[in-house]
């Protein structure tokens, strides 16, 4: 019998991690000691051990035992975690400086498909139908009712109540992608023939983009919040003849833009409403969703095949949110995407059926559309939600009614900084309003946490006694978070890391690159980096002169970030000039693009994100500072939500405009005996004064320059919204926009200068 258990895997553990220095025992008292760790371990051993007469050295001897070889295992696995946290990550292909970085684990070469075969969007759609047919897919929540609510503030709000997720298996989804291909052929479109979308992260938006990939209409996409001039420049210049949008949006926005559009012929709106036809311009044939599939689902043009793209093929043009200007278009192939989500999926462990995403961001964006399809590939459930229907606390959620994520439950979730920034202080906000041994309980288990994380370790107790109301914000089973479009400040991520009990990965990637470039492991609980290069793709430095950056700086190389692999897309639409100063190709034929970052690598081959090209202003003096920097440094202060630093070039100080926490900021005006609405609080000198000292105290802690400091502020009483066209859906700031709209404010800061 003793033989037989040697064999075992466990036994095996047991003896070759035995406390150093302590006499080996028989195996019958392994034996024992294995009932323990089976039965749980508390001050006396259970009955059946207790009674059998075989241990003869006293049950509290077992019990000792039993401790050291728990404390034993738990350490040997906490040292994995810290060995794999610490190891090499990526390293130079080459001794030569400005050498590309690989993966360690791909170094060889780069990864360029994930399913063997699947070389294809369409291809990795047929997987995923063919594996899990019946499996629930995609998930949309019905209205129950809508009820207008008067706010204090006179304005009126919308607010919902949903009802339970309704899903449709991978096989309805592959009956609905064929019906709406078929229709969409029977209508005239024909393959290779661009298609636009213009509409709200949605289930059909999803099934219209499986569509076109298997009928090889490359698809345009677009932003549902882009402006009317945005919007009209994508869809002329990509010279789409369909368009796929919502009802909303197409009486809210489309309707007075399109005697301006040239080439859509025919529009198909996706909800399960009617609209009057009468009301719009002749020479447009306007379609439901469910018409062009009943259209379809006819024998004569089901029975039609889809002419199928090659890797090569063109598979979308997105539009990107036109932060630095107008929107620019990126033509990316099936190879392209194929590669950048098997980089992706690579970083994610564990991602299979058992696993839910919640979907809310924009599609158009190329984070949200790669996860998406990646989840939809292995598996995964997607249930959809949006940014005003998110949490309970939402502003669309009737109060008392759940948001999505209590509904839904995800397991994975992707989030823009902005979003995880509002977390952090709407919780922060809670703590602080918390009676003094509360808030005690919560900062020495927080601190406590946070050590605990540092050494590679967890903290069961503070996660089940502290933590769990706030994990339970966002469904309470989340094990994954990745964070993305814009840097993550250390701050917010080891608040998310420490209350959310889960690791946040943070990713860097563009729209040139199908969003594929660096992304975080789950071990590493580092902040302020953004991990090694996935497998499918290499990146290197090279220098910035102007801006002080060199890839020979000590102790780490820094310089432009420059990305190259299959997942790089071919270029701008109809821009060939910008396309040849941003891309490139090697003489082995691999395309780079220079992404006007500026990174830093560290001695583990992780990437850090130091400053932007377009972010530096030299001030009258000389010196440079970095706008992105700053604002970065201040972001996190309490009473503000959002801010934007300026400077010019013929001025010798920074200015800033800054979004107030209505709540904090109109607490302080109480305190200081400034009364007046919201528009006076932010209009009063004094607040200006109080914004200004927080500003100080912060840019001293976190180390800034004297004239990095902004020494003037404008608050701004509306908040900075994709709708408001100043901060792009990834929240990224539109400075151009936000230029013009502070322009008398500025010349006001400058001294009408």
């Amino acid at each position: 019998m003793e033989n037989l258990l040697l064999k075992c895997t466990p036994f095996k553990i047991l003896l070759t991690t035995w406390v150093e220095g302590r006499e080996m025992i028989p195996i019958r008292c392994l034996l024992l000691v294995i009932l323990f760790l089976k039965e749980g371990l508390d001050s006396h051993p259970p009955p059946r051990v207790a009674d059998s007469g075989l241990f003869p050295c006293g049950t509290e001897a077992l019990i000792e035992i039993t401790k050291d070889i728990r404390a034993l295992l738990k350490r040997k696995r906490e040292s994995k975690k810290n060995a794999m946290a610490k190891r090499i990550k990526a390293k130079p292909t080459s001794d030569k400086p400005g050498s590309p970085y690989r993966s360690v684990t791909h170094f060889d070469s780069l990864a360029v498909i994930d399913i063997p075969g699947a070389d294809t969007l369409d291809k990795l759609f047929d997987h995923a139908v063919s594996k899990f047919g019946k499996k629930d897919s995609l998930g949309t929540r019905e209205i129950l009712s809508e009820e207008n609510e008067m706010q204090p503030n006179g304005k009126v709000f919308k607010k919902l109540i949903l009802g339970s997720y309704k899903w449709m298996s991978y096989l309805e989804v592959n009956c609905r992608v064929n019906n709406f291909g078929s229709g969409l052929t029977a209508l005239g479109l024909k393959p290779k023939n661009t298609i636009a979308i213009f509409c709200e992260t949605r289930a059909e938006w999803m099934i219209a983009a499986q569509t076109c990939f298997k009928y090889n209409f490359p698809l345009v996409t677009l932003y549902a919040t882009l402006g009317k001039e945005a919007v009209v420049h994508g869809l002329n210049e990509s010279e789409a003849t369909y368009l796929i949008t919502s009802v909303e949006l197409l009486e809210s926005k489309l309707k007075t833009a399109l005697l301006d559009i040239n080439c859509v012929k025919h529009i198909i709106y996706v909800d399960n409403k009617t609209i009057n036809k009468v009301e719009y311009p002749e020479g447009f044939e306007i379609h439901s969703m469910q018409s062009v599939e009943e259209l379809g689902s006819k024998p004569e043009n089901l029975s039609v095949p889809p002419n199928r793209p090659t890797p090569s093929d063109m598979a979308i043009v997105m539009y990107t949110s036109g932060s630095t200007g107008r929107p620019k278009g990126v033509m990316m192939h099936h190879s392209n995407l194929i590669a950048g989500m098997t980089g992706q999926c690579e970083r994610i462990p564990g991602l299979g059926p058992k696993d839910t995403y919640i979907g809310y961001l924009p599609l158009a964006h190329v984070l949200e559309l790669t996860a998406e399809i990646s989840c939809f590939t292995y598996g995964c459930r997607i249930g959809y939600s949006s940014p005003l229907t998110l949490s309970d606390q939402s502003s669309k959620i009737k109060k008392g009614s759940k948001g999505d994520c209590t509904v839904l439950k995800p397991t994975l979730m992707a989030a823009v900084p902005e979003i995880m920034d509002r977390i952090y202080k709407n919780v922060m906000s809670k703590v602080q309003e918390m009676n003094y041994i509360q808030k005690t309980l919560f900062k020495l288990g927080y601190d406590y946490k946070l050590e605990q994380i540092k050494k590679g370790y967890d903290a069961p107790l503070c996660n089940l006694l502290l933590f769990k109301k706030v994990k339970a914000l966002l469904g309470g089973n989340v094990r994954m978070m990745l964070s993305g479009g814009a840097p993550l400040s250390p701050q917010t991520h080891r608040f998310m890391n420490v209350c959310f009990c889960c690791p946040v990965g943070q990713g860097y990637g563009l729209t040139e690159s199908c969003g594929a470039g660096t992304v975080t492991e789950v071990t590493d609980y580092t902040t302020g980096r953004v991990g090694a290069p996935l497998i499918c793709c290499e990146i290197k430095l090279k220098d910035w002169q102007e801006g002080g950056y060199t890839i020979h700086d000590k102790p780490n190389p820094r310089g432009e970030i420059v990305i190259g692999g299959q997942n790089i897309s071919m270029g701008y639409f109809k821009n060939e000039e910008k396309t040849a100063e941003d891309y490139s190709v090697d003489e082995n034929g691999q395309r780079w693009f220079c992404t006007g970052d500026i990174g830093e690598f560290h001695p583990d081959g992780c990437l850090q994100i130091i400053d932007r090209k377009k972010d530096l202003v030299k001030l009258q003096a000389g010196e440079y500072v970095s706008l992105g920097k700053v604002e970065a440094a201040l972001k996190n202060c309490p009473l503000i939500d959002n801010i934007c630093a300026f400077a010019k070039s013929d001025q010798s100080y920074v200015i800033s405009f800054v979004v107030p926490n209505q709540k904090r900021l109109t607490l302080l005006a109480q305190q200081k005996g400034v009364e007046g609405s919201w528009v006076d609080i932010c209009n009063n000198p004094a607040m200006e004064a109080e914004i200004l000292k927080e500003i100080r105290e912060a840019a001293s802690a976190m180390k800034l320059e004297r004239f990095e400091i902004p020494i003037k502020v404008r608050l701004s009483p509306e908040p900075w919204t994709p709708e408001t066209g100043l901060v792009t859906d990834a929240f990224k700031l539109k400075r151009k926009e936000l230029k013009n709209h502070y322009l008398k404010d500025i010349e006001r800061m400058y001294g009408g200068k």
